[in-house]
């Protein structure tokens, strides 16, 4: 009877279901979308997670058709039998590669005991950190399948449903679908490609992204080597001008979008001089009966001159009718024998870096930046051992789609530019200031808009008195109105200690490189600065710099170096 009885008791429990387990499906498909301050993001790409009981496979998915072809398709594996993850990127070529990385390898999650219920499903809460960001985690056990669609934010052993960081980054589960075992797909990927470390792997994908022109790749500029120029229709080859402390080619830049961002690289090393010089990276703007190059060609007094008060003639410093000066890319510093000086000098405490690695985001000379022209770039000295360098422009997409927009026309307008390139051939130094302002003439056309003003400056002149060290502040004015005002000077020129080796030491304990200067330091670029013009009305205009000029003391004497460009759009 006691037997009969219990198996009754077990009969009754089957049919109301409380022994019979509820069956997990083998494979869930989730959808997720991004929140960002409280609103969903609107670019149209949606996270998908397809994931079982022992891996999963997530992947952004756009509906833009329009994608560059450079952009890789990227997918996540996570495999949780050997608890290891898997980045995989293929190109458009068909090339394909990987990163793996274990569980290990991710922050450490911590339960918080809180539950939420999110799509009905119960979650428990998980907090952790990466690099300073608050991240909050939500996963379920209830569907017997584990994923994430972050899984740097770590890896718990569920399926995520949620993901905040510093509580206004969400990334949230909107669609779940259980699949049916005839729904079933593979998850783990069979082709795995190349392996290599995430920092690499990173770099190839990026690397795809961007449009990289290496204009020069450890070119010598140094003073007094027998030159041998190739011919003049040679595209790609190196030219040297000066005295050899001009190195110019002719190359093909790729036309882009407009909303591409162009950065300019630039390494340089002493391959024997010491001291700390000027330098420029600079374009020859072309399509007028002169141009700068002829003054290359053919020296200095075949360019148009500037008379000024002073007495003296300046070649090739102002747009004319028939001329347009250089336009300068960068205006950069050598520091003081970077590189040949290492292991000659020891200071305590000191290392010396190998090179200085100039940076600078140039975007707005893109119109100027595209198609065929001639890059040059000039360090004035007068060591045969001179300097290195090497020279990229990196043109970096900004969007993520193939544009559609008709391209903008622009209008740019060089007006003046006193960096004496040809200083070695006898091209006068920036001392106009003394007695004169600089003046040129200026056209607006119509229909012109959104027009600004590109301006670099840095003053020199290197004893006590001289207006490298000494502040002063430079006035530009449109038709005798000021413009603007202001006096450039750098007050963190010590930062750089470690590019000057052959700095000079004073008794004090300071060093030559630390001194504070007028807009630059040995070692470092000169940021340009812009003032918007837009009110400006077509016509002639006059445009006019003034800066006063210190006075000579023997043989020492203050310039200054200035570069102006106009540039705007066509409505």
């Amino acid at each position: 009877m006691t037997r009969l009885l219990i198996l009754i008791i077990l009969s009754a429990f089957v049919v109301q279901g409380f022994a019979a387990p509820k069956k997990m499906p083998e494979s869930v498909r989730i959808s997720y979308q991004t929140i960002v301050n409280g609103k969903p993001r609107t670019d149209g790409s949606l996270i998908s997670l397809l994931c079982s009981s022992s891996a999963s496979r997530s992947w952004v998915e756009n509906d833009s058709k329009k994608l560059l072809l450079s952009i890789a398709k990227e997918t996540s594996y996570i495999d949780f039998t050997t608890k290891t993850t898997f980045q995989i990127a293929q190109f458009s070529g068909g090339k394909v590669i990987n990163t793996p990385t274990t569980f290990s390898k991710y922050p450490e999650l911590t339960e918080t005991g809180e539950t939420e219920v999110i799509s009905g499903y119960t979650c428990k809460h998980l907090k952790t950190s990466l690099r300073s960001n608050s991240i909050d985690i939500w996963y379920t056990t209830e569907l017997g399948v584990k994923g994430t669609p972050a899984m740097a934010y770590g890896v718990p052993d569920g399926l995520v449903l949620k993901v905040i960081r510093n509580g206004n980054y969400e990334i949230s589960a909107t669609e779940i679908k259980l699949l049916k075992q005839k729904e079933a797909e593979p998850i783990l990927p069979q082709e795995m490609g190349e392996t290599m470390d995430l920092p690499l792997y990173r770099h190839r994908i990026t690397e795809n992204l961007i449009t990289t022109v290496n204009v020069f790749t450890n070119e010598q500029i140094s003073f007094g080597n027998e030159i041998q120029n190739p011919s003049d229709t040679d595209f790609e080859k190196t030219f040297k001008y000066s005295s050899g402390t001009v190195i110019l080619k002719k190359v093909k830049l790729p036309i882009v979008a407009d909303d591409t961002q162009l950065f300019v690289e630039l390494n340089q090393h002493s391959n024997g001089d010491a001291y700390d010089r000027t330098g420029s990276v600079f374009v020859i703007p072309e399509g007028k009966e002169q141009s700068f190059l002829d003054g290359l060609r053919k020296g200095v007094k075949t360019m148009p001159e500037y008379l000024a008060r002073n007495g003296k003639s300046y070649q090739g410093i102002v747009a004319t009718d028939n001329f347009l000066p250089l336009v300068e890319i960068l205006r950069f510093f050598t520091p003081f024998g970077v590189g040949y000086f290492n292991d000659k000098v020891t200071v305590y405490g000191q290392q010396w870096q190998d090179s200085t690695f100039y940076k600078q985001e140039v975007s707005e000379l893109l119109p100027v930046l595209q198609g065929e022209c001639w890059i040059g770039i000039f360090i004035g000295n007068y060591d045969k051992g001179g300097h290195r360098v090497s020279l990229k422009l990196k043109y970096y997409p900004g969007s993520m789609d193939v544009t559609d927009r008709p391209v903008k026309k622009y209008w740019t307008m060089p007006l003046f530019n006193t960096v004496n390139v040809m200083e070695m051939s006898g091209q006068e130094y920036g001392t106009l200031f003394d007695r004169d302002s600089l003046k040129v003439d200026v056209t607006i056309p119509e229909g012109v808009k959104n027009i600004r003003m590109r301006y670099i400056t840095t003053g020199h002149g290197g004893w006590e008195n001289g207006d490298e060290y000494n502040q002063k502040m430079n006035t530009v004015l449109l038709d005798g109105k000021v413009l603007f005002q202001f006096t450039p000077w750098r007050t963190d020129c010590a930062t750089y200690r470690k590019y000057n080796p052959a700095s000079g030491n004073f008794w004090n304990g300071i060093t030559s490189s630390d001194g504070s200067r007028s807009g630059w330091c040995p070692g470092t670029a000169t940021n340009p600065v812009f003032y918007p013009i837009e009110w400006i009305t077509p016509g002639k205009h006059k445009i006019s710099v003034t800066i006063p000029l210190g006075k000579n003391e023997g043989g020492s004497f203050s310039a200054w170096n200035i570069s102006g460009i106009l540039i705007g759009e066509y409505e």
